[in-house]
């Protein structure tokens, strides 16, 4: 019997679980009660638990029932956002403000599913080893997966690879998309203070308009992805806030802008940087206001490794209905980067059917597809079988 098959006999139990923790979510570093039930399925398997890792990550431990060397992680990210739910349905969130609204219940679902079906088959070799990771939302070097790997993660667990996935809305259930090399974009932020002496609105001479020069910089920051960065390399420039001013008869003494870059390449990413110092500071100097630029690099660019890619399009082979191998590069970030800079490995889409009615990541409508579950949670058993 297939593994996708085996696995669906408990599918309706997998959706009990995804519910219950779409049910009680909670926010990084808060996850008590979500690494407790996961602890607790993983000790009625018979597989070897540890809490703590990371502040409240898991991490679960099974040995096949052959002898090797080898060891496979899997990853699964069990942290919410702070959102209030929109939906109404018997599993809604009962926490408010904190919802579900990126997946991550149906991927512990999954990861738990795989779990299961790993501990009472035992039919591979070497071992594996379950990453239940915290704050995945976080992110940066403040969140769980850089957290975990510098609380020594992969020298108490080794891992030779590591692989995980997330939902994709807008692609069909029974769908999986991988591909080798980079998949989704670095994430870097930064805060560009403009400052001068206020002055009266009609009396703009007698200082530096900070509004006006925030304006050129805003205009500048669009410029650097046309002009300052290799036509080749993807990369967008965005300004996602700005603050400023509290009368509307008074030029403020300081604005302050943020906002994020992503890229793919190093090169690029560089580029950039150095780019959006460049024009503020030059801006600033043209009409006399005072800077300070902070940039922070916070996500690597997500780079799946050409083998471990190959592997995971031949086990999704064996469980999806349909494999995409090229699809479109994202600028979204995601912290399994820091894995995959530290061990080869592989992060891949799946499936969660159509993104209407805002069933779209970070949406407050957004409820996991439970038809996925028994997909995901075989193709994680399948990477095992196959790679140990």
């Amino acid at each position: 019997m297939p593994i996708k098959n085996r696995i669906a006999e408990f599918h309706e139990e997998m959706i009990r679980w995804r519910h219950h923790l779409h049910a009680n979510p909670e926010l990084s570093y808060q996850e008590h009660k979500t690494a407790s039930f996961v602890a607790e399925k993983l000790h009625s398997y018979g597989i070897q638990v540890t809490e703590g890792m990371g502040g409240t990550g898991v991490v679960g431990v099974l040995y096949g029932s052959r002898e090797s060397g080898r060891s496979i992680g899997l990853r699964a990210d069990m942290d919410a956002l702070a959102i209030e739910e929109r939906n109404d349905f018997p599993h809604r969130s009962t926490n408010s403000g904190v919802m579900h609204a990126c997946g991550h219940d149906g991927h512990t679902a999954m990861l738990l599913g795989a779990a299961r079906y790993l501990a009472e088959t035992r039919d591979f070799s070497g071992r594996v080893v379950f990453v239940f990771q915290p704050a995945e939302e976080m992110g940066g070097n403040d969140g769980g997966a850089a957290r975990m790997i510098r609380e020594g993660l992969f020298e108490s667990f080794r891992c030779d690879e590591i692989y995980g996935l997330h939902n994709w809305p807008g692609m069909e259930v029974g769908t999986f998309a991988v591909k080798a090399g980079p998949m989704m974009a670095s994430g870097d932020a930064f805060e560009i203070e403009v400052r001068s002496t206020g002055m009266h609105a009609a009396q703009p001479h007698k200082g530096a308009d900070v509004v006006l020069t925030a304006g050129h910089i805003l205009v500048a920051l669009q410029q650097i992805s046309a002009r300052n960065v290799d036509p080749l390399d993807a990369i967008v420039v965005s300004a996602t806030q700005i603050h400023g001013g509290d009368a509307y008869n008074v030029l403020p003494n300081t604005i302050t802008i943020r906002g994020t870059v992503r890229a793919f390449s190093p090169t690029a990413r560089d580029a950039a940087e150095s780019a959006v110092r460049r024009v503020v500071e030059g801006i600033c100097m043209s009409t006399g206001a005072l800077c300070k630029v902070s940039y922070v690099q916070q996500y690597p660019t997500l780079i799946n490794s050409e083998a471990a890619a190959r592997s995971a399009e031949i086990a999704g082979s064996a469980v999806f209905n349909r494999i995409e191998t090229n699809p479109p590069q994202t600028m979204i970030v995601e912290d399994f980067a820091f894995m995959l800079a530290d061990r080869h490995g592989c992060y891949g889409w799946i499936g969660n059917g159509p993104d209407d009615n805002g069933c779209i990541l970070h949406s407050a409508w957004f409820d996991f597809n439970d038809e996925a579950l028994p997909f995901g949670a075989s193709y994680f058993a399948s990477l095992v079988e196959a790679r140990t």
